[in-house]
């Protein structure tokens, strides 16, 4: 699991579509570049970019969110405890999603380690 607050950087450029909540997703930021939509699920509340704005590849787009999230209207994720979670999540963490043309693909395919 990741530490809550760890920043997250755009694995591509391109438009922010979304933010907001979003069912199991939890928080999330949705950006579109060409024919993908790359979905960053289980943020902080606290958003960093905006609907509309185009973001740089490498661009903080997030921050990893906490497992309890308060105030989020018809919220059906709870803990064992029964406080709200930050969509269907047991712990704070990333949990990216790539769709190539709407079909989701498999992220190693696409992005890479190296810092180049």
């Amino acid at each position: 699991m990741h530490l809550v607050g760890t920043k997250i950087l755009a694995i591509s450029s391109g438009i922010v579509t979304y933010v907001g909540f979003s069912g199991a997703g939890g928080y999330t930021v949705t950006v579109k570049s060409e024919n993908f939509t790359i979905s960053y699920c289980h943020v902080s509340p606290s958003f960093l970019v905006c609907v509309g704005e185009y973001i740089l590849k490498g661009t903080i787009v997030a921050n990893v969110g906490p497992k309890n999230v308060y105030n989020v209207p018809n919220n059906p994720y709870k803990d064992s405890n029964g406080n709200p979670t930050n969509g269907a999540t047991t712990g704070s963490h990333l949990h990216l999603t790539i769709k190539k043309d709407g079909k989701a693909v498999n992220p190693l395919d696409y992005i890479s380690s190296s810092s180049s």
